[in-house]
């Protein structure tokens, strides 16, 4: 389960940045996750659990905002979402797209300071 070293990764991120900001303690982080970005939600929450434990963000709980895939369409000049599995054919005009919008996304959208520590 590579959410795991995800989590981990992330926990050590907030934690930097959180302390950059003369914050010592965490409540929440949030994290956007592309629909495309190799990640299951549920798992990452799970294994961000169990990975905080014994860290600065012990206490803290993680928020994920899921980003949906979107492909832009040059001829009709309009998105469309993409979907699971990714299809990247235009439903309005039926050329393909190469021009992956959103979906990728795998990053820390926010630190959340425990009330104590602001």
């Amino acid at each position: 389960m590579h959410e795991l070293s995800i989590a981990a990764a992330i926990i050590e991120r907030a934690d930097e940045l959180a302390r950059a900001d003369g914050t010592d303690a965490v409540s929440a982080v949030t994290v956007r996750v592309g629909e495309l970005a190799g990640v299951v939600p549920d798992a990452l929450s799970f294994a961000f659990e169990v990975a905080r434990d014994g860290t600065a963000l012990a206490g803290a709980r993680l928020v994920v905002e899921q980003v949906p895939a979107q492909a832009w369409c040059g001829p009709c000049a309009e998105g469309f979402p993409v979907g699971m599995p990714p299809f990247f054919w235009c439903p309005r005009c039926d050329r393909p797209s190469t021009d992956l919008r959103s979906g990728r996304e795998l990053e820390i959208a926010g630190i959340e300071p425990s009330p104590a520590s602001a």
